[in-house]
C-alpha cells in the first residue's frame, strides 16, 4: 500500500545529509516522497557570496529530483544564521502560524508520515530547534499519524569521532550533547542499497562544499571511496516518540 510522507527540513542540503537514504528508498518502493523546506538557506557558509538563496533552492530541486521527490515547497522564511540573529529568521517565526502552514500541507498530501529533526536540532542550530518545534505541533493540528524525528546515532558517532582523533587531534566536548544517545533510536534505516543516490544528492548541493578555513563536512563525505561512503552513511536514525490518532 502506497504511504504518502514529508520530509521537513531547515536549509537545503539538510535533506540529502539526514534523510536522504530513506528518502530514496520510500520512492523506489512506490511511495508518494514529499520534501519540504522551511528555508533556502541564503546565510550558509559558502565561498560563493551573491543569489546564494536562488542558488540554493535550485540545489534543493535537483536534490529532490535525484531523491525521487513527487513534490518539493518552501515556506519562504529566512535563514537565522548559525548563531539565530537574525530579526525575521525562520527561528524567531511564530511557531503557530508556522505550524499552521505545514499542517495545510499535511492535511492536503493526507500524509502518513512527516519527518522533523529531535529536540536538540541535531547539532543545535536554531532554524532546526525551530523545525523540531514546527513540525510537532503541525503534525498534531494535521492528526498526521506517525512522526519521525531525523538524528544521528550519537553513541556510534562519538565512536567514530575518537578513531578519526588518532589521526588529527580535535575537540570532542562540543559533539557530547548533540542529536540522540543510542538507547533512545527506535528505527534504524538500513539504506546501503541506496548510497550512489544519496551521494548524488548531496553532490547537488556544490555551493555548500566550499567555504570556510576548514574543510566541509559535504565535501569531506563526497570524497569518501564508495565502500567507506557506504559504511558511514548506510544507516539512517530516526525517533517515533508518539503515535497520533488520524
Amino acid at each position: 500500500m502506497s504511504r504518502t510522507c514529508v520530509f521537513f527540513h531547515a536549509h537545503p542540503d539538510d535533506e540529502a545529509l539526514l534523510t536522504g537514504g530513506t528518502m530514496a528508498r520510500l520512492a523506489q518502493e512506490g511511495h508518494r516522497v514529499v520534501l519540504v523546506v522551511a528555508t533556502a538557506g541564503e546565510l550558509g557558509l559558502s565561498a560563493r557570496q551573491t543569489d546564494l538563496g536562488a542558488v540554493r533552492t535550485r540545489e534543493a530541486h535537483a536534490s529532490a529530483r535525484v531523491l525521487g521527490c513527487a513534490r518539493v515547497e518552501f515556506l519562504g522564511y529566512r535563514d537565522s544564521g548559525l548563531e539565530g540573529r537574525r530579526r525575521h529568521g525562520f527561528a524567531r517565526a511564530d511557531v503557530g502560524e508556522a505550524a499552521e502552514r505545514l499542517a495545510e500541507l499535511l492535511h492536503e498530501e493526507r500524509a502518513d508520515l512527516l519527518t522533523t529533526y529531535d529536540p536538540n536540532g541535531g547539532y543545535g542550530h536554531p532554524d532546526h530547534v525551530q523545525v523540531h518545534r514546527v513540525g510537532t505541533l503541525a503534525a498534531e493540528l494535521a492528526g498526521t499519524p506517525r512522526v519521525w524525528e531525523a538524528t544521528v546515532d550519537r553513541t556510534r558517532l562519538l565512536r567514530g569521532l575518537r578513531l578519526a582523533r588518532l589521526i588529527r587531534r580535535f575537540d570532542l566536548t562540543p559533539f557530547e550533547k548533540t542529536y540522540t544517545a543510542h538507547h533512545e533510536i527506535t528505527h534504524s534505516v538500513d539504506v546501503r542499497q541506496y548510497a550512489h543516490v544519496k551521494r548524488a544528492a548531496m553532490a547537488a548541493h556544490a555551493t555548500q562544499t566550499t567555504g570556510g578555513e576548514s574543510t566541509r563536512t559535504l565535501a569531506a563525505l563526497l570524497k569518501l571511496p564508495p565502500p567507506l561512503f557506504r559504511l558511514i552513511l548506510g544507516t539512517e536514525w530516526y525517533v517515533e516518540r508518539k503515535r497520533l490518532r488520524a
